[in-house]
């Protein structure tokens, strides 16, 4: 094990990294662990949902906008390195982009795994952080692809036959799974209410199959590392509508006591640590 801790998560486009567990890596870079984002696609396909920034020279650019926009966000979070995986986004399911053969999708498995495999053991976390088996909320083929990627490449790095040109073997102790809480939809659609605001939390949002059996530990956050989502989601200024009620409905401070906490699965783990977890590190310190 490396002298120092390190966290590497693993998202799928920009604004990913600010949506999912960003409270999280701010928290832990503040305690002086190194953080590492990997991002596997550039977001080129990205709708622009907020209208200020639906410009022609926008739309023209839109991959190196959104690369820029990840950039600022990540500051904002506290990443100390942001590593492009350097594959195209391959868009919503059934989309025309999807057949681009530069898709992160359309991928060969063993090369995807193996630049993940190179970073894992390049930076040398304890910890990994990527996406579940269970998406039935939101199959984008990418967020997919980053869950198929992830698993081997969390195995094959510690293994000193695979991948031998892509540096020395380094065992990963912990992977996780983001989540996101049903008990996170209940008290933000009960605080809407109870402020006399409309929800943007409809029926839809109840019928889907709840994962909150599988949640083994929640990350405790305060003060700015519970506000930084939304100030790395507005940096996300083509993706992110600044007047979305579904993210900035609710006043910060409110948000801040809503469900102050980032929820994760433990996925695998070397080490012995108790569940529930409120540590990603634990049994590692």
């Amino acid at each position: 094990m490396g002298s120092r801790l390190s966290l590497l998560t693993v998202h799928a486009h920009p604004d990913d990294e600010s949506s999912k567990g960003a409270g999280t890596v701010s928290l832990y870079a503040s305690q002086g662990v190194r953080t590492t984002l990997v991002c596997c696609t550039g977001g080129e396909e990205g709708d622009i949902l907020n209208p200020a920034m639906d410009l022609p020279e926008v739309r023209d650019r839109l991959g190196d906008v959104r690369r820029d926009e990840l950039a600022t966000a990540a500051k904002i979070i506290g990443y100390d390195e942001v590593v492009m995986l350097g594959y195209r986004d391959s868009g919503m399911p059934d989309s025309e982009a999807n057949t681009h053969p530069e898709a992160f999708a359309n991928a060969p498995l063993d090369e995807a795994v193996g630049r993940l495999v190179e970073v894992i053991r390049r930076e040398q976390p304890q910890v990994v952080v990527t996406y579940g088996d269970d998406q039935q909320g939101y199959p984008h083929p990418d967020h997919l692809r980053v869950h198929d990627i992830t698993l081997p490449a969390f195995e094959l790095a510690a293994d000193p036959d695979a991948y031998p040109e892509l540096g020395d073997p380094w065992q990963t102790s912990k992977l996780y799974y983001t989540m996101w809480s049903r008990a996170r939809v209940v008290a933000m659609h009960e605080k809407f209410l109870e402020l006399g605001l409309e929800s943007p939390f409809g029926e839809d949002w109840f019928k889907r199959p709840s994962q909150e059996q599988r949640i083994t530990t929640s990350v405790s956050l305060s003060g700015r590392h519970a506000d930084v989502r939304g100030e790395a989601l507005r940096a996300h200024a083509t993706q992110v509508d600044p007047t979305s009620p579904f993210w900035f409905g609710l006043p910060p401070e409110v948000m801040r006591e809503v469900h102050p906490y980032d929820d994760y699965e433990l996925a695998r783990s070397l080490v012995d640590s108790t569940i529930p977890e409120d540590d990603l590190f634990a049994g590692l310190r």
